[in-house]
């Protein structure tokens, strides 16, 4: 350790030391102590280094710098490699690069909308199945019978999908949408976009939506289509001999960013049906970078998932798919209502914002609370995780063929063109214990697949179809049942629970507003439904779009933005939406696209963290693979000495990923020379790209000899030479949002005057998280 601590101090002159968790060995009191020596005095910030060393005794494990959560490089490393690739690349290369990128966007259209067609198909058919077996046995009196296969099946799917999520893929469990939110904002979550992940999440999905849970498979499917365009943009596969030349262009983040969002479009498009309303959520939710180019992209994804599903809805339109019926594509069309409001009715929708507002707030509220229950319970292993999904299978199935046995029998209505009561699986009408000529209202809403359920309510001209003890009791259930549901071990999307809860108690004010609103109560639940998606979620232009393109009505348009409006706001005074506290309860360094107001009175040098370990241009080998061995940071700056220069200057930085590529080809020396063109002889620039699904060079396949510990390799090559920088006096406000907006990994922090060390620190992702900044200043408040 003392012959790092004087390396560390001879390495002053090359930038100011603080102290970082990943690089402490057990001797953190002499490494500060170094690192406080290292300036000399000359620093500006020493005094407040020596104040934050008395007042937090452990700096190295205070904030969010402990985070073993790695961030993506969608910056282009710049460096002499790279410009000679960019000056050697002919028009045909170019070409076939575009032609790639659209050809990808077809494949994930296509893959992705094959999947949501494929989920459809096995949910509507594995559902119905298990709906006409308990059909068949209320028929004929056998109810205890009927509830023993409706509960057995549904907790036999249950434990399968829980035991794929807790065995194979853990990461494929919940949503999926805030850890592509995540990755897309330049987190690197383990696993998240991983083929098990993906397999998982399509099977998984299936099982727990035909378990009869109160999930989606909407949410599911934005991950599945993030996974597909991962593994179509991994850049080939050396481990699957997978190495296509063409395949290289696209071993980078900043592609795959790109090919990941119109995935996640296509996702929401599959899901919903609705090209236009994936791209705008992609825009609006997912995405934090956009650009035209990427609009063009995202938009002819999606239009290749809706021609996918259309030509299937049209094969399944000849019954060729089981028993699959338009429950699963053909979503719901509420387009022959004739849409006319008045005063009244719009004091009504503005009654309905309010409720979707408060609602929806106190569901994410309750939501935060149940997730942070179930980690608990999660962390204790898979035998925990499986027996929680089960319960909860078992109080679902309960609640599903209990709640209908408080029902009344309703006599059938007249003038209808549907049988009454229904004979399949789906339907307005489902006698259950019910005599012929009259139907269980309750059972209509509890025994049919969440689709079938919201198609019923939002079922136009049919105002007296559920009575309204009964929209208060599905109302209840469903609202608790999605809660307790959402963050057990299988795929689940939010979409659905929240559409259901919504449309039933958007039909419920339907009913009581009878007297005063004309709007018919099918609407009513369209709007209720557009009001806690409103509260829950705080999307806006995204959601009226999905919506819009889920019923085919364009007349509701005014409605529904009105009561997105009014939802969103409501809810916005009271926490942040679902996505937002998911991703922060994993702990994910999320960047917001605003900076938080306690950045205002800090800048840049006051947050910077190390130590910070700089290499000279023409480096011995030994002192690398120190650095390397001993730290886990993933970019070092590069530094000129003279006589290379005329006075310390940064000239650079260089990856980890680049140094372990360039070591293990040992293109060493025995004086301190420049490489000149020898570098670029032996290397090209796809050498360094980032490895895909396989392996790249970890430390531990490096073999160097003792002897090669003393040579000399030259960085300059392989060293990005225009690095982002800003001047240490800089606002943190404004850094943060400059670090974002460009989608760094590091930002260099400078001296403002001359004759001081080229270079301060540098900042990361982790530096701006308001758990770093507050652990080192306990004084600030974190709001205003």
């Amino acid at each position: 350790m003392r012959e790092r601590k004087m390396d560390l101090d001879n390495r002053a002159t090359h930038g100011l030391h603080t102290v970082k968790e990943e690089d402490v060995e057990g001797d953190i009191e002499n490494d500060a102590k170094g690192i406080l020596n290292s300036d000399n005095g000359a620093h500006s910030t020493e005094p407040l280094l020596v104040k934050r060393r008395n007042t937090t005794s452990q700096i190295a494990i205070v904030g969010a710098n402990i985070s073993p959560i790695e961030s993506l490089d969608y910056e282009i490393a710049e460096n002499e490699l790279f410009k000679q690739d960019r000056r050697s690349r002919k028009k045909v290369q170019i070409f076939q690069y575009i032609l790639l990128k659209w050809t990808f966007a077809l494949l994930i259209g296509l893959f992705t909308g094959l999947v949501g067609f494929f989920n459809n198909i096995a949910v509507e058919n594995i559902s119905g199945f298990k709906l006409l077996l308990t059909n068949k046995l209320m028929r004929k009196q056998q109810y205890y019978e009927a509830f023993a296969a409706f509960a057995g099946c549904n907790m036999v799917l249950a434990a399968a999908a829980a035991a794929l999520c807790s065995f194979i893929a853990p990461a494929a469990a919940g949503s999926g949408i805030p850890e592509v939110k995540a990755y897309l904002n330049g987190i690197d979550g383990h696993s998240v976009l991983a083929p098990g992940t993906l397999f998982v999440k399509i099977l998984g999905s299936i099982l727990g939506v035909s378990a009869g849970f109160v999930v989606g498979k909407e949410g599911p499917m934005v991950h599945t289509g993030a996974c597909i365009a991962s593994l179509l943009g991994q850049g080939g596969s050396r481990k699957y001999h997978l190495t296509w030349t063409w395949l290289r262009y696209f071993k980078n983040d900043l592609q795959r960013r790109d090919l990941i969002t119109c995935g996640a479009a296509a996702g929401v498009a599959a899901a919903f049906r609705a090209p236009v309303g994936g791209v705008l959520f992609a825009l609006e939710e997912a995405a934090s970078w956009w650009r035209s180019a990427l609009l063009w992209r995202a938009f002819f994804t999606t239009a290749v998932v809706a021609i996918v599903l259309r030509a299937f809805m049209e094969f399944c339109g000849t019954g060729k798919c089981g028993i699959f019926g338009k429950g699963g594509l053909v979503m719901y069309d509420v387009s022959s209502e004739k849409v006319q409001y008045s005063g009244p009715d719009v004091l009504a929708v503005i009654l309905l914002g309010i409720i979707g507002g408060i609602f929806g707030s106190l569901y994410n509220y309750l939501v935060d609370k149940v997730l942070r229950t179930y980690s608990i319970i999660n962390e204790k292993g898979a035998a925990f995780k499986i027996s929680l999904v089960i319960a909860i299978a078992l109080l679902t199935s309960c609640c599903s063929y209990g709640l209908p046995w408080f029902g009344r029998c309703i006599p059938c209505p007249t003038h209808i063109t549907v049988s009454c009561p229904n004979t399949d699986e789906s339907g307005n009408y489902k006698s259950f214990q019910c005599p012929p000529g009259y139907y269980n209202d309750i059972a209509s809403l509890f025994l049919s697949t969440n689709d079938d359920a919201i198609r019923n309510l939002f079922s136009a001209s049919t105002k007296k179809e559920f009575r309204i003890s009964t929209l208060f009791l599905f109302f209840s259930a469903v609202y608790c049942l999605g809660i307790v549901t959402y963050g057990i071990a299988i795929p689940s999307g939010l979409f659905i629970p929240v559409i259901l809860a919504g449309a039933c108690y958007g039909r419920l004010v339907g009913r009581l507003f009878r007297s005063i609103s004309n709007l018919d109560t099918g609407l009513f639940a369209l709007l209720g439904a557009a009001s806690f998606l409103g509260g829950t979620m705080r999307m806006t232009v995204s959601l009226c779009v999905i919506l819009l393109e889920l019923t085919n009505d364009l007349l509701l348009l005014p409605l529904v933005m009105l009561v997105l409006l009014i939802s969103k706001t409501v809810a916005d005074n009271f926490n942040k939406g679902v996505y937002d506290q998911i991703v922060k309860l994993k702990g994910l360094p999320y960047m917001e696209a605003h900076a938080e107001p306690h950045m205002r009175h800090l800048v840049a040098r006051d947050v910077v963290s190390g130590p910070l370990v700089t290499f000279l241009g023409i480096e011995k080998v030994g002192n690398i693979l120190h650095s390397l061995r001993t730290t886990g940071h993933n970019g070092f700056p590069v530094i000129d000495e003279p006589p290379f220069s005329d006075a310390p200057e940064l000239c650079g930085l260089v990856l980890r990923s680049h140094l372990l590529v360039l070591l293990k080809g040992k293109n060493f020396s025995r004086e301190r020379i420049p490489a000149g063109q020898e570098i670029l002889r032996r290397f090209a620039v796809f050498d360094f790209a980032k490895a895909g699904s396989g392996k790249g060079v970890k430390l531990e396949d490096l073999d160097i000899e003792e002897e090669e510990m003393e040579m000399y390799v030259d960085l300059h090559p392989i060293s990005n030479a225009s690095p982002h920088t800003v001047v240490e006096t800089m606002s943190l406000a404004k850094a943060a949002i400059l670090f974002r907006k460009i989608g760094l990994r590091h930002m260099c922090v400078v001296p403002l005057s001359q004759g001081r060390p080229p270079i301060v620190g540098i900042l990361t992702r982790h530096d701006f998280m308001p758990e770093h900044i507050l652990g080192l200043y306990p004084h600030i408040k974190p709001h205003k």
